[in-house]
């Protein structure tokens, strides 16, 4: 048998039935009309953002990044939660600003930035993380056009990243932000120009679960900052010192030790630069505020064996959890933690592989687990799946269409 990853805590059961904040599965699955269906926990969100007041500096502020899931009832509960959000395109800025997020409280980065989303971004008021000097040059042309005076800021591409990171978002040829060398110049050009300075955007890495690479990144976030802010010879009103907080996924995957990192944080906060003194802060984080309150739940449509192995095949599968399937950024297929949600806690009975509807050799959301016997009708949770669930997956593959989602 192959291992499956660590199911989050948060989670109970009622005789056998899985129970997310006290409901019963089989009860969401009946008052959302049926699976697939993603079940988000409120409650879940609201403490992991607690736990993060508690143990960060009281100067660092927290943001959302709505990439990691924007269903409109986790935005509407993220505004009374955190202390601003992330976009990365302009749908993602018109889902905050027909919500009434204010435009103080977003910041919008990412390569490639359209004119109309420019446009958009400097007619609302947000900030805009520049990423390049060309993307600078168009922004102050539309501001100029526009009448307004655009509130930007530079994204730093760093000279390091965060080990141990899924993703490396820093360190040499990027396409993400300006090089480090370029910035204060860039900065100067802004000022110069009449733009209202907002400072850097510094992000190297995502899904970290090594307090100490966490904890020396920041650092050398924090110093490579002071050292931009005073060649640039302009305050520095707002770093972002970015996020990649991660979550465990995989059999071995271990928490991250927030507590380590917000004392670590903590001592630098308390000594920092001058160049930093008036600076405020913020970590932008997505994952690691709603990845572990998502289940995913998916009903056993058929039960096969084939040459002795077991085959549960369900109605969900890697169009709406790409990322269990193992083909969103592993190299490696590992099994996310996944339980049988009508028979959750149920000793291990057979080993068997949960497997979605589509006709590719791909669609596998658990090979070869230990689970109890399953049988057609039985439903089948998929935990971690509150980020990069249902947006990061190919939804309309094969006709198949959105997965439900609800906030419980």
């Amino acid at each position: 048998m192959k291992p499956l990853g660590p199911i989050p805590n948060g989670f109970s059961s009622e005789g056998e039935i899985l129970q997310v904040d006290s409901r019963s599965v089989v009860d969401l699955v009946a008052e959302a009309g049926g699976t697939p269906l993603f079940v988000y926990s409120r409650s879940m969100i609201a403490d992991r953002v607690g736990l993060l007041r508690s143990v960060l500096p009281a100067n660092v502020a927290v943001h959302y990044a709505i990439k990691a899931n924007p269903f409109g009832l986790i935005l509407q509960a993220m505004s009374e939660l955190v202390d601003g959000f992330d976009v990365a395109s302009g749908g993602e800025l018109q889902k905050l600003l027909e919500l009434g997020v204010a435009a103080v409280r977003v910041s919008f980065a990412g390569p490639g930035k359209r004119d109309a989303e420019l446009a958009a971004a400097l007619a609302a008021g947000v900030t805009i993380n520049l990423e390049s000097e060309a993307e600078a040059d168009r922004a102050l042309a539309l501001a100029a056009t526009a009448g307004v005076v655009p509130r930007l800021a530079i994204r730093v591409n760093p000279d390091f990243d965060l080990k141990g990171s899924g993703m490396k978002m820093g360190g040499g040829a990027k396409p993400f932000g300006l090089d480090a060398e370029r910035v204060p110049a860039l900065a100067r050009r802004l000022a110069g120009a009449g733009a209202e300075w907002r400072g850097f955007h510094i992000f190297a890495g995502s899904q970290a679960i090594s307090a100490d690479a966490i904890i020396e990144t920041q650092a050398q976030t924090l110093a490579l900052a002071a050292r931009l802010a005073g060649e640039s010879g302009l305050p520095l009103p707002h770093l972002n010192l970015g996020g990649g907080f991660g979550i465990p996924y995989f059999p071995g995957d271990t928490p991250l030790d927030i507590a380590a990192v917000g004392q670590a944080l903590a001592a630098r906060m308390a000594d920092l630069p001058p160049e930093l003194a008036g600076t405020q802060f913020c970590v932008e984080l997505g994952r690691y505020l709603v990845g572990e309150a998502g289940v995913y739940l998916t009903t056993v449509i058929d039960r096969k064996v084939s040459h002795g192995e077991v085959f549960l095949v369900t109605d969900g599968g890697m169009h709406h959890q790409l990322a269990a399937s193992g083909n969103f950024g592993t190299v490696v297929r590992r099994n996310y933690p996944v339980a049988i949600a009508t028979r959750f806690g149920a000793p291990v009975e057979e080993e068997a592989s949960v497997v979605g509807c589509l006709c590719t050799p791909l669609d596998r959301l658990a090979e070869k687990g230990g689970f109890p016997r399953a049988e057609p009708g039985d439903i089948v949770a998929v935990f971690c799946a509150g980020a990069y669930g249902a947006t990061a997956s190919p939804m309309q593959f094969l006709g198949q269409g959105p997965a439900r989602e609800m906030l419980v």
